[in-house]
Order: C-alpha cells, then sequence, then structure tokens
C-alpha cells in the first residue's frame, strides 16, 4: 500500500460516517437547498442570553481597561496579571458546565466573546481559544469520563491553560505518518516523541497529546510538569506576537492509563469531532477583525482628502470600502448561524463548521490586505511607529500579519477544501464507490452499477426545477429573495457539476483537487449568502432596512464569485499548472534562481545564536 493511500485509510477510519442529523450543508452539495433547516436560525433561551450578554458587558470593561493590547505586541507575551485577570471573569471556561466550575455558556456567547477579544488582541483570543476549542475541555466533553471530567474541568475553567499537541516536525495533515507513540506498561502509557508549534504548549499546566498506540493513534490528558516533558523552544511569528508556541519533547514520559480520552484508537476521532465546534473560533476571530476594519476604513474614509474629494468618494476606494463592509456583515452572520447550530444540537454542522472556517479565514484576509492598502503608508507603517511621530497608531499592518495564520489554523485551506470534499461527494461515493474500486471483479461491480443507476435515476430529475425558479418564492425575505432564489438553482448547478466530475473522472477525481476545491468555494459562497439573508431578515425588527441594504450587496458580490468559480470548474490551468510544477521540482528551470541570494539561515546557527525567551532549552513558566 502507497503512503498516499495509508493516509487516505486513516483519514478515512477516523471520519464520521453516518448522518444521523440533518445538515443543511450536505443537502446543498446534494442539489436540495433546505432553508427550514437555518430559518428561523434557532434563539437561545432569553436566561441564557441574558447570562451571555452579562458576561460579554463584564469582558468588555476587562479588555478596556486592563489590556494594553500595543503592550503585547511589543513584549510579545500576555502579562501574567490579564491571564489571571480573564480567569477570575471565568473566561477559561466560557462552555464549560456549571458543575465543572464553568460559566456555561452557549457556543454563541463563545463566539462573540472571541469575535471581541480578537477584535481587540488577536493573541489573546488565540490563548482562549486554543485552551477551550481543542485543548483539554472540549475533548473531555465530548469523550471524557466523569471521573476526567471531575479531576479536569474545574481546573481549565479556573484559568490553568491547556493545550492540543498533534503536529510533529515531519506531520502536518498526514496522521498516518504520527510518529509520537504510547506504550502500554503496567497501569501507565509511556510517550515518546517531539511535537512542533504547540499553541499554549509553553505555559500550559494539561496537555491533550496525540500518540500512536500500536497502529493506530490515541489521545491522553497529559500533566505538564511529568518528568520526561521538556519544551525545547519558545517559537516566534510574523503575526501573533503573544502566542506562546513552542516545540515540546516527550522522553519516556509515564501518563497514568486512567488519563486515556475514549478508547485507544479514537485519537483521531475525537480530534475531528472536537474541531466540528472547535473550528467555529476562527470564524469569531475573522468576524471581529472584519468589524474593526470597517470602522477603521469609515473613519480613514471619510477623514482623508485627495483631490478635493475624501478618499471614501472615489470609486476605487469606495468598492473596497463596500467589500469590507458586506464581508464583514457576511462573516458575522455566518459565525452567528454556526453557533446558534451547534448550541441546538438537532443538526449535523460537520460541513457548515468546516465552510464556515475555511470561508471566514479567507475573506478575513483579504478585508485585511484591502484595509491596509485603504490606509496606504499609513498602512503599512506600525501602530508604534505612527504613534512615536503623533498620530494615531492604527495596527493594520499588525492585523495583516494576525490573520493571515487563521488560514492555516486548525486545517489549511487546501485541506479544508478536500475534507468538505470528501463529504459532499459522500452520497456519490456511498452508492457508486465500488464502481471505480479497482480490487472489485466484474460481478461486484456489475451489483454496485444497478444500485447507482436506481440512485441516479431518482436523483438527476430533481436537479432540472424547483423553488428558485419561481419568481415569487421566499416572499418573506422582501428584495433579498432574489438571492435565495439563486441559492437554489445554484446549488442545483453545483450538484449537477459534482455528478459531471464524478462521471469524468471516476476514482481520479480526489486528485482533481483544483476541481474540488472551486466545487467546495462555489458552496462556501451559497452557504454565506444564506446566513446573510437569514441574519438581515431578523435583523430587520431592530435595525429596519439597513442590514438588507448591506446584505444585498454583499450577496451580489457573492455571486459574481460564484460564477467565476463556475466558469473555472472547466476552462482553467490546472493541467498546465501541475506539469509545469513537476518540472520546476525536478530543476528543469534552476536558470530562474541565477541572480539572487538567499538569506536562509540554517538550524546550526538559530540554535548557537537564539537569546531570550526563544533560546533553546526549557522556557516553560506558570501563568496560572
Amino acid at each position: 500500500m502507497t503512503d498516499y493511500a495509508k493516509a487516505r485509510e486513516v483519514a478515512e477510519q477516523a471520519r464520521e460516517k453516518e448522518w444521523a442529523r440533518p445538515s443543511f450543508g450536505r443537502q446543498l452539495f446534494l442539489g436540495n437547498f433546505r432553508l427550514d433547516l437555518v430559518h428561523p436560525a434557532p434563539a437561545p433561551p432569553e436566561a441564557d442570553a441574558k447570562k451571555g450578554e452579562e458576561f460579554l458587558r463584564a469582558l468588555r470593561r476587562f479588555l478596556d481597561r486592563r489590556v494594553d493590547p500595543a503592550l503585547i505586541e511589543r513584549t510579545a507575551q500576555v502579562p501574567d496579571e490579564v491571564v489571571k485577570g480573564l480567569a477570575e471573569l471565568g473566561a477559561f471556561g466560557i462552555t464549560i458546565e456549571e458543575e465543572y466550575g464553568g460559566l456555561g455558556l452557549s457556543h454563541l456567547d463563545y463566539g462573540r466573546a472571541l469575535m471581541l477579544v480578537g477584535s481587540y488582541c488577536p493573541a489573546l483570543s488565540t490563548l482562549l481559544s486554543a485552551h477551550q476549542s481543542i485543548g483539554v475541555p472540549q475533548p473531555l466533553k465530548q469523550f471524557g469520563t466523569e471521573e476526567q471530567k471531575r479531576r479536569f474541568l474545574p481546573r481549565c475553567a479556573k484559568g490553568e491553560v491547556s493545550a492540543f499537541l498533534l503536529t510533529e516536525p515531519d506531520v502536518g495533515s498526514d496522521p498516518a505518518r504520527l510518529a509520537t507513540t504510547a506504550v502500554r506498561d503496567g497501569d501507565d502509557y509511556v510517550l515518546d516523541g517531539v511535537k512542533l508549534w504547540t499553541t499554549n504548549g509553553v505555559v500550559a499546566g494539561l496537555l491533550v497529546v496525540m500518540a500512536r498506540t500500536g497502529k493506530k493513534i490515541s489521545a491522553f490528558v497529559v500533566e505538564a510538569d511529568t518528568p520526561g516533558i521538556t519544551v525545547e523552544r519558545r517559537n516566534a511569528f510574523m503575526g501573533l506576537r503573544g502566542i506562546e508556541n513552542g516545540v515540546t519533547r516527550f522522553h519516556r514520559v509515564r501518563v497514568p492509563a486512567a488519563n486515556l480520552i475514549g478508547r485507544e484508537g479514537q485519537g483521531l476521532k475525537i480530534a475531528l469531532t472536537t474541531l466540528n465546534t472547535g473550528r467555529l473560533s476562527l470564524p469569531a476571530v475573522c468576524a471581529g477583525n472584519a468589524k474593526w476594519a470597517v470602522k477603521i476604513a469609515r473613519e480613514w474614509g471619510d477623514a482623508r482628502v485627495q483631490w478635493g474629494r475624501r478618499i471614501g468618494e472615489h470609486e476605487a476606494v469606495a468598492r473596497k470600502i463596500a467589500f469590507i463592509a458586506g464581508t464583514a456583515y457576511a462573516l458575522e452572520a455566518v459565525m452567528d448561524l454556526s453557533c446558534r447550530l451547534a448550541d441546538e444540537k438537532s443538526n449535523d454542522i460537520r460541513i457548515e463548521a468546516a465552510l464556515a472556517k475555511l470561508y471566514a479565514s479567507e475573506m478575513a484576509w483579504q478585508v485585511a490586505d484591502e484595509l491596509v492598502q485603504i490606509r496606504g503608508g499609513r498602512g503599512y507603517e506600525t501602530a508604534e511607529s505612527l504613534a512615536a511621530r503623533g498620530e494615531r497608531g492604527v495596527p493594520a499592518e499588525q492585523v495583516l500579519r494576525d490573520m493571515r495564520i487563521n488560514r492555516i489554523f486548525e486545517g489549511s485551506t487546501e485541506i479544508m477544501q478536500l475534507l468538505i470534499a470528501r463529504e459532499a461527494v459522500d452520497a456519490h461515493l456511498t452508492v457508486a464507490g465500488e464502481l471505480i474500486d479497482p480490487s472489485l471483479g466484474g460481478r461486484a461491480k456489475a451489483r454496485a452499477a444497478v444500485k447507482a443507476g436506481g440512485f441516479y435515476a431518482r436523483w438527476l430529475p430533481t436537479l432540472v426545477a424547483g423553488t428558485g425558479n419561481r419568481p415569487g418564492s421566499y416572499p418573506e425575505f422582501g428584495a433579498l429573495a432574489r438571492h435565495l432564489r439563486y441559492v437554489e438553482r445554484t446549488s442545483r448547478k453545483l450538484a449537477r457539476a459534482t455528478f459531471y466530475g464524478m462521471s469524468r473522472w471516476q476514482g481520479r477525481l480526489e486528485h482533481k483537487q483544483g476541481f474540488l476545491g472551486r466545487i467546495v468555494d462555489i458552496g462556501a459562497e451559497l452557504f454565506a449568502i444564506t446566513a446573510t439573508c437569514v441574519r438581515a431578515r431578523e435583523d430587520e425588527a431592530e435595525l429596519g432596512r439597513k442590514p438588507a441594504e448591506i446584505a444585498d450587496t454583499f450577496c451580489h458580490q457573492a455571486r459574481l464569485r460564484a460564477d467565476a468559480l463556475f466558469d473555472r470548474l472547466w476552462d482553467n490551468s490546472d493541467a498546465r499548472d501541475v506539469r509545469l510544477a513537476r518540472h520546476v521540482l525536478r530543476g528543469r528551470y534552476t536558470f530562474l534562481e541565477e541572480g539572487i541570494l538567499d538569506a536562509s539561515i540554517d538550524g546550526p546557527w538559530i540554535a548557537a545564536t537564539a537569546h531570550g525567551p526563544s533560546a533553546t532549552g526549557n522556557v516553560h513558566r506558570s501563568i496560572r
């Protein structure tokens, strides 16, 4: 079996195969626009909403009075007193149940909290989200025993930081190559290995560690002060300068068998299931930064005058401001709807959460880039430099740097596209997978052909016409109804395109990553249009027509992007790109590299010259 086949087999074994609950996203990719699954959006109970609002007010006061984001950026550290203050507020246990010492708030309130914190200090929101979304609390809430919950969750709720350790120096999104091992020895497991990019790992008291138990992967809660654990380095990055991220080594670390989460071999399933809701932290932070960008773009576009007019009145800049405003509203709508669906628990949101993460991280990056462009030289200059020469210190360039990681965090854009695409074609693989399985014989394929023929005979006619072809449909949405009709029509078109791709490439479809990526990106635009219209319809009661005006412009922008993606499904340079890349990798075009100098630094030089908190060695420090 090839390495690729092994990796695919491991991933396939870990994914949740059943669809026990309805899924808006799954039906969308099948050409079935189920608006009833998301409209009206589930509303939180009034008492829960009130409790969440009280916490958000307290959090806002704390940030405004006791947190200096410029200091965190300058020193690349979150002060201990800030962490202690957040712990006293309960910010480390927002979604942990009250019986375990947490606030017991909803995912919606958690998202709004991260949106608030992220708009002010993205490094601080990373500390909180890495602890709660993928750290110890979330896996234990879903898979932990009662004894594990009572041992660890109160500590997490009180502010003992946790971290999630999966990535290794040679392993990113390919878990089949995981090298860290956990060998059973009596009542313990003995862990050996190295973990890279352990966000919060430098200061964490509790760790979730993924390690290989035999041929499968398992998850463990590990005390960070256990003998044999060394934090070898605190890493530095282009953005998020206050995060505590390092390299962690395990050398014969003894972990009680009672600390195994779930069963042996469930590690990847635990990780993937945790991320179904854990990924929602990133859309929240992205929405917060996009909303902040609206404020800065509005103020600068109104104040700055060039050629006798405010720059915001010039069409070139006005288009950017409109993009920022429309996208900010859409990102909050996507975050809001996804969190509500997660709270209601009646829908399977694995696709929605993944779409939200993918879409928000890509669009927020574009928003930050456009804000820097609007600000011009002042967008490229640091806030500290601006303030030093007497101007307002707007950290636009910092936000651009901070936002860049979101396209990589918790699944890169490319991996997210493949993950969503796998779910999007699941129905096809269920009925027609045996047709493209090279290991099966003629009789098995004949039976599969009959099964697939029956499915497609029933399914394909449903893609011809639908509600989106009727001009008067979705009347409660007023002028926005045309955009929902577009979503309905386009979801059927998207399903037909997916079927054509399956028919054309069959088993080779999984290698057509350009095609699959565009299929997913179209679905993401349709999901965003839907969420935006639903949000605008709800906001109308309080804000009148203003939300619909923003939503209408955003939907037009999104439709243009979706239509362009459709054009590129079949007319693109994918094959040429792959061929050219192969030649590049084989050294055919090394003449392109002539006339340059490479400023890269080798590892030994770094180790020999490192200083301060980034130096090689154990730099674990407590901020409890």
